[in-house]
């Protein structure tokens, strides 16, 4: 027994030393029901017992010391906010006094069990403060109880005589108003529990639709699994950079909402077309755009994907042109090839692709023409069967490197 209170001592220094945090509003709400029935129920039986004569009187001992050191304790929780000290006194007293009072009375019988009320103890610690830390209440209560068995004849010797009614009044009391409370905190904690769980429910959904919002479906949900090995090397993928034409032209006398919100209208009409043609947008980089096809999952019509997305970027660009009083004009640039696609961050990571190919589409798109779409010779080899294109002159790139551009014409058939 004394181990048990070292431990429970223990406990409650470890609560001291941890900066308690505030109490949660539910566990405030039980621990409040279970003192006040405590207390009502400490009141009538020292009504009953005092009315019994002054040779009663002791009996009801237990039940003053309860109220007197409860709102004693309740005084100090609110003048020093201490609630791990009041939590503290609670479930010793109500862990305590009920088996005092049962030796005090008589044992078992003389007092209809009354012990019983001290399970409210060990319960509602682990409503409050976690399993854990109820583990050493409930052993303290199956040890109480041990030694109330054992030592059961001792203390039905000094018994006094109870009256048949009263011991009738007490069993009821103590079978019922235990069972009624239990269910009464246990109901109140599972009511919360499942709205607690509805909310974290929406909150989860909530969770998973901004990560598909950042990332794609499939690398998305190996991160959840807790898979972060998201690197993977993509044989054979389309890429297209879109930047806006003149810029800093256009942006010059708008105010910084009004710059932002024509940028949101254009590139959100983007993201319309990429979820459209089942493609896999990158980033945003100012005012560029950069979307890819045949990523994170493979397809055979990558180029083609991106192209169409391309077609109708140029309606795009007219309609905001119109809604914005601005002219509006995006170069576009598209390279195919192999790249290295995977998540890098922590906290706020990204879906990226790197390699020579895509750096290429950025260059056709930085060497293209205002309102034209640009590709490489790879993509032009992919699609030159179904759409037409005009070869341009070699760009010579850093390194000295030279490559062949082509400029869309127009759809040969779909």
């Amino acid at each position: 027994m004394t181990a048990l209170f070292a431990s429970l001592m223990q406990h409650r220094r470890s609560m001291t030393r941890l900066a308690y945090p505030p109490a949660p509003i539910l566990s405030k709400i039980i621990l409040g029901v279970l003192v006040f029935t405590e207390s009502v129920v400490s009141v009538f039986w020292i009504y009953t017992l005092s009315g019994l004569g002054e040779g009663y009187a002791y009996m009801a001992v237990a039940p003053y010391l309860y109220i007197i050191v409860s709102y004693t304790s309740l005084l100090i929780f609110y003048r020093y906010q201490r609630y791990e000290y009041f939590t503290f006194i609670q479930l010793l007293m109500l862990l305590v006094m009920p088996f005092f009072m049962q030796w005090m009375i008589g044992g078992l019988e003389a007092s209809s069990g009354i012990a019983i009320w001290a399970i409210l103890s060990p319960v509602g610690a682990l409503l409050i403060v976690g399993y854990r830390q109820s583990l050493p209440w409930f052993a303290l209560f199956i040890l109480l109880a041990g030694i109330s068995w054992q030592l059961n004849s001792a203390f039905e010797s000094n018994v006094l005589p109870i009256p048949a009614y009263l011991r009738s009044i007490y069993f009821a009391l103590n079978i019922l108003g235990t069972v009624v409370i239990l269910y009464g905190v246990m109901s109140l904690f599972q009511s919360q529990k499942e709205l607690a769980m509805t909310s974290l429910d929406e909150e989860r959904k909530k969770s998973d639709k901004l990560l598909l919002n950042i990332l794609p479906e499939s690398i998305a949900k190996k991160l959840r699994d807790n898979d972060f090995n998201t690197a993977k090397n993509h044989v054979a993928v389309t890429i297209m950079f879109v930047d806006m034409v003149n810029f800093t032209g256009i942006s010059s006398g708008m105010t910084a909402s009004e710059v932002v919100g024509m940028l949101n209208q254009v590139f959100t009409k983007f993201d319309d077309l990429t979820e459209k043609y089942g493609l896999e947008k990158i980033k945003t980089i100012g005012d560029a755009y950069m979307v890819a096809g045949g990523v994170p999952e493979a397809r055979t019509d990558h180029a083609e994907a991106i192209i169409k997305m391309a077609l109708e970027i140029q309606d795009v660009l007219a309609e905001v042109s119109i809604s914005t009083g601005k002219d509006i004009q995006m170069r576009i640039g598209i390279n195919s090839g192999p790249v290295i696609a995977g998540v890098i961050g922590h906290s706020k990571f990204s879906y990226d692709l790197w390699g020579d190919t895509v750096n290429l589409a950025s260059r056709m798109e930085q060497y293209g023409l205002p309102g034209k779409i640009q590709v490489s010779e790879a993509t032009y080899l992919l699609l030159k069967n179904k759409y037409k294109f005009e070869m341009r002159d070699e760009i010579e790139l850093m390194g000295k490197v030279k490559v062949r551009p082509y400029v869309l014409k127009e759809v040969i058939s779909m």
